[in-house]
């Protein structure tokens, strides 16, 4: 048998005038408030140039170009002219998908 409040009226009561199934349930209630709110936002990472490159895989900027030259990360970069923007996540997901099959073909 539970009771449902009324949450407007709960917050204009006293906390001493509550009783304790009241107290629970303006917690209860406000616990999922924070837990629906509390969704995470995602920012894309996003690096510029061969040195952008040499960040995301820490590593060298000649071995950076070695990487973009492969291919295995066309995907995750854009270029426009000289300008290099390399999406991160992408450029490592595929760096693993790659040593997979790299794996399997051994």
């Amino acid at each position: 048998m539970e009771k449902i409040f009324d949450i407007k009226q709960l917050l204009q009561k006293p906390i001493a005038m509550m009783t304790g199934e009241e107290l629970a349930f303006l917690i209860g209630s406000s616990i999922e408030a924070k837990a629906n709110d509390a969704t995470p936002i995602v920012q894309k990472r996003t690096y510029y140039g061969i040195e952008g490159i040499a960040q995301v895989f820490g590593c060298s900027v000649p071995t950076a170009n070695r990487i973009k030259r492969s291919g295995i990360i066309d995907a995750a970069i854009t270029q426009i002219g000289r300008k290099i923007i390399v999406d991160a996540d992408l450029a490592l997901q595929l760096a693993k998908e790659a040593e997979i099959n790299k794996e399997k073909q051994v």
